[in-house]
Order: C-alpha cells, then sequence, then structure tokens
C-alpha cells in the first residue's frame, strides 16, 4: 500500500513527464516550421545573399493599389545581391492607376538592373503597359497582349426606374459633378468630358509605349486601337521581341546579368508569400496531421479601366 509521500512522488514524476512530452511536442513543432520554411525557401536566407534573379509573378486583374507588388520590387532594386527580375505578366489588365504606378516601379528597377517579361495566356491592356519598361519581352505564340487602351464605363438605370415610377432628385454644386450618373442619362456636356478624361488617359497609355519600346507615337496610335494581338502577331509589330518560353526568358536574363544558367531565382511579391505560405504549411503538415490552410484573393477596381474584355 503506497503511504503518502510515494503518492507525492509518483504525482510529481508524473507531472514532470507530462512537462517533458510538451516541451518535446512544442520543440517538433517549431523544428518542422524551420525546416519547411527552409524547405520553401530553397536553403535558407543566407543562400539568397549570393548573386540571384528574382521572380515577380504579376496575375489576374490589376487593381488599384498595387503596393505589396511595388514595395517587393523596390526592396530587390536597391538588393546589391540582385541581379535582375523575371517579370511573369498573366493579366488581361485594370486600373489604369495602378498600371502607372506598377509600370513606374519596374521601370525604376530597369533602370538598374534587368528586366525581361514573360508573358503568359493574356498581358493586355495595363498587363501590357507594366511589361514595356523591360530590356526583352517573351510571348507564346498564343498570348494575347496589346489592347492598348481605356474604358470608363457607368450604367443608366433611369429609364428602368420611370418604368416602377421611381423619381431621384440629384442636387449637384454644377453641371458637370452629376455625370455620370446611374439615375440620370449622359447629357452631351457630360459626354465630351468624359470623353476627354479617357482620351488623356489614352494619350499616356500611347506615349508609355512609345517611349519604352522605342516607337513613334504616330506608329502606336495605328496599333493602339484597343484591339489584342497574339503573340505571333505582335513580334512584327515591334510590340513583343520574341516568341519563348518561361525558361527561355530565364536564360536570358542570366546571360544579361553576367550569371550562370543554373543562378538561383528567387520568387518575391505577394502571390510568392501566398505561395511561400501554401507550401510551407504543406510541409508542416506531413509532420503534424491535420493542419490547414486557406487563402482568399479580392481585387478592386476604382475608376477608368485599360483591361481586355472578350
Amino acid at each position: 500500500m503506497d503511504t503518502e509521500p510515494d503518492i507525492v512522488l509518483r504525482a510529481t514524476s508524473l507531472h514532470r513527464r507530462l512537462l517533458l512530452w510538451r516541451g518535446g511536442a512544442v520543440a517538433f513543432f517549431v523544428l518542422a516550421c524551420i525546416v519547411a520554411v527552409g524547405r520553401v525557401s530553397g536553403g535558407g536566407w543566407a543562400a539568397h545573399r549570393a548573386p540571384h534573379l528574382v521572380h515577380l509573378k504579376v496575375q489576374g486583374i490589376i487593381g488599384s493599389d498595387e503596393h505589396e507588388n511595388i514595395e517587393a520590387l523596390n526592396r530587390a532594386r536597391d538588393d546589391d545581391s540582385v541581379r535582375g527580375l523575371v517579370l511573369e505578366v498573366n493579366s488581361p489588365g485594370g486600373a489604369v492607376t495602378g498600371g502607372e504606378t506598377l509600370h513606374d516601379a519596374v521601370a525604376a528597377f530597369a533602370r538598374r538592373k534587368p528586366v525581361v517579361v514573360s508573358m503568359g495566356s493574356v498581358a493586355a491592356s495595363a498587363g501590357y503597359m507594366v511589361s514595356v519598361p523591360a530590356s526583352r519581352i517573351f510571348a507564346n505564340r498564343s498570348s494575347l497582349t496589346g489592347s492598348i487602351g481605356v474604358i470608363l464605363e457607368s450604367p443608366d438605370v433611369s429609364t428602368l426606374l420611370d418604368r416602377v415610377g421611381v423619381h431621384v432628385d440629384q442636387l449637384v454644386s454644377g453641371p458637370m459633378k452629376g455625370q455620370p450618373s446611374v439615375v440620370k442619362p449622359l447629357s452631351p456636356e457630360g459626354r465630351d468630358m468624359l470623353q476627354g478624361v479617357v482620351s488623356d488617359l489614352y494619350g499616356f497609355f500611347v506615349n508609355v509605349v512609345a517611349q519604352d519600346r522605342h516607337m513613334p507615337v504616330a506608329r502606336v496610335r495605328e496599333l493602339a486601337d484597343g484591339r489584342p494581338y497574339t503573340g505571333q502577331q505582335a513580334v512584327p509589330l515591334g510590340l513583343v521581341d520574341e516568341i519563348g518560353s518561361m525558361d527561355d526568358a530565364r536564360e536570358w536574363l542570366a546571360r544579361k546579368a553576367h550569371l550562370s544558367d543554373t543562378a538561383k531565382m528567387v520568387d518575391i511579391g505577394p502571390a510568392a508569400t501566398r505561395s511561400r505560405w501554401q507550401r510551407m504549411i504543406k510541409g508542416i503538415a506531413s509532420a503534424v496531421p491535420g493542419a490547414e490552410f486557406v487563402l482568399k484573393e479580392s481585387s478592386m477596381l476604382d475608376g477608368a479601366v485599360a483591361i481586355w474584355k472578350l
């Protein structure tokens, strides 16, 4: 029969074992995280200090706020170990403002280090705008690009409101303040005003392409009627430099940056961050059953858009 001191000693021993197991489980989890991060980053942070290339993926609709991509570009531009950028574009375009600011960030990078673009299935409108600062643009034969132009749309439901007997009073400080309006038809003066805005943004787009692609403005205007071009069509027109894959673009950049073909290429930007976390969680899940991760992405457009719509 156990005495009271024996019971106390046994309880103390069990408590210590429990603490040891808990500490071991925590240490194991932390080690799994470290190993997963190391695998995802391809050898850890120290490996990135060697001369290498970076890869930024611009995918989907370009939003009005592209600060995450811009910050990634600026950090890579200022990193002495980064020797060049592979910009992968797979976007139909989006907000003119987002395209402009992202274009300017790519151009700032290109003034210091070489940039090559690899176009995916579509790199049109604002997606083309962000591509033109590159020293070399590769596209697939079937890539859709170009679509140089600007759209400003506003629905008018005033006829529908009249049919259901709804009248909306709209008080404005000036005749152009209420243009456009979803509850009033667009006036001739308002149409002229908005057309002027679209024309100004279109002129900006044309000048950007002419400057970055070293083409006469008049020639760009001939091509910039809003139509898309296949990669095969875009090469002789001067909108794209070469038909080739992502591997072709990477090899070209490595030569341009005086690096070997086996030089490391590191993903940057929000798309890469999401992908790293997804791969890291998968790595942890292999050691810690039940780990799950869900990502959601949203994109918002404000104002005029430069986008190709099928």
